[in-house]
């Protein structure tokens, strides 16, 4: 704690690091303000009625952040750019171009992401309409006409443009991963209105299954910090060079490799397709073919957030996204061969092609067990649940794990920024 508060009170110190996180506390407080602008012509205490009793609604407003409650300007959130990402991803395992665009470095980087924001707003645009349907079917919103039905969809998806422009701007001028940011600052603005539906509840049948939740909470809190901080440690040794009369080389450091590589990220992809044949059935429901809705109600009901299937689902995405996302942000031939380039290698492996081998060996074998503890953190809250009987924290672990690795990355961040900055001094 000591060291949390000294590095926050030396972020403020560093005017560099100083403006950025007033940076990003300012499109923080924007993010709330348009999540508080509803859209013309929707019934909110309707809606927010409906969002009450309908149990996998409730999940998408918690991870919403309260924008689809409030049916805001954002109420698509960002999940259309989410999908987006995990699209242009997939298809860089399958098209070589975009493969090629991908090892291009940032120029190369800076084009997907082009292409994603492209792809992002159809999308955007498609679960807008999806949205407008389910709503009509509950009569929350009126029949529109075409000129009002263009500008809902056009206003809904520009939200979620806008949003994921202020994400980018906390990435390039702020601290820390701006998509992520924007979904905890959702998550933790979302937390007030769960805490106080919970306390509405408590009463002394089960106070006591509440306390056993929140003695759960820390318990999990620990496990995330000990997870995210864990790392296998790989000896190098940097053979001894010769060059004139100076000695080059010939010490020794550690290649650390975490057992979380990829993070909150797998987590976020997960929630947003494991989320998608139950948004499906809602919008199917309200369909005039009988074949529909019969087929709607058995999605919807194979696909319950408190079901086998949809939880079993969560947790093979979970871990499938853990691995995948890892094989994208770490390459062990790239690491390899910046090894054997500056004259190091493993002890007992050879430098090259056998050293890449042996670091993905260990690589898949430290992924698994991160792997896993995130699968067993996103259904935890369901598991517990069924004996807590405490309906309004179904999304805690995903929560818990969102905001705890958000706030982890955050500092890891900021620290990058101070000794980036001392050493900037020091050098001058």
């Amino acid at each position: 704690m000591k060291n949390l508060l000294s590095i926050f009170k030396n972020s403020f110190k560093t005017p560099d690091v100083r403006s950025k996180l007033l940076f990003t506390a300012v499109i923080f407080v924007v993010f709330r303000i348009f999540a508080h602008i509803p859209v013309p012509g929707v019934n909110v205490a309707q809606l927010k009625a409906l969002f009450a009793q309908n149990q996998f609604l409730g999940l998408l407003d918690i991870f919403s952040g309260g924008t689809l409650a409030n049916f805001s300007v954002m109420a698509l959130g960002l999940n259309p750019y989410i999908n987006a990402s995990i699209i242009l991803q997939l298809l860089t395992m399958v098209f070589p171009k975009l493969e090629e665009l991908s090892k291009e470095g940032e120029t190369g980087r800076q084009k997907i992401n082009q292409y994603t924001r492209m792809l992002t707003v159809p999308l955007a645009a498609l679960q807008a309409i999806g949205m407008y349907a389910l709503l009509r079917s509950q009569g929350i919103i009126k029949l529109l006409p075409s000129v009002e039905l263009v500008a809902f969809i056009v206003t809904v998806s520009a939200g979620t443009i806008l949003l994921m422009w202020f994400g980018e701007l906390i990435t390039e001028r702020g601290i820390g991963n701006g998509i992520s940011l924007l979904i905890f600052a959702g998550i933790v603005g979302r937390l007030p209105v769960v805490f106080g539906q919970t306390v509405s509840t408590i009463n002394a049948e089960n106070i006591v299954n509440i306390l056993i939740f929140a003695v759960m909470g820390l318990i999990v809190i620990s496990a995330i910090v000990v997870i995210n901080e864990a790392t296998r440690q790989i000896t190098v040794y940097y053979a001894k060079r010769v060059r004139g009369n100076k000695i080059y080389g010939g010490q020794s450091t550690h290649l650390p490799l975490r057992l979380n590589q990829a993070g909150v990220i797998p987590i976020i992809f997960a929630v947003s397709l494991v989320l998608m044949p139950s948004l499906i059935a809602n919008y199917l429901s309200a369909s005039s073919n009988e074949a529909l809705r019969n087929v709607a109600t058995t999605v919807a009901m194979w696909f319950n957030p408190t079901g086998i299937l949809y939880n079993g689902l969560y947790f093979f995405l979970v871990v499938g996204f853990t691995y995948f996302y890892t094989a994208v942000i770490f390459s062990p031939k790239k690491i390899a061969d910046e090894i054997q380039k500056y004259g190091g290698f493993i002890p007992g492996i050879r430098p090259g092609i056998p050293t890449a081998s042996y670091l993905n060996y260990i690589l898949t074998r430290i992924t698994l067990v991160g792997a896993i503890f995130l699968g067993v953190i996103a259904i935890l809250p369901t598991v517990v649940q069924s004996f807590t009987n405490i309906q309004n924290l179904i999304l805690g672990g995903t929560g818990i794990l969102i905001v705890v690795s958000v706030v982890l990355e955050t500092i890891k961040a900021i620290e990058a920024q101070l000794v980036m900055r001392n050493y900037d001094a020091y050098s001058r």
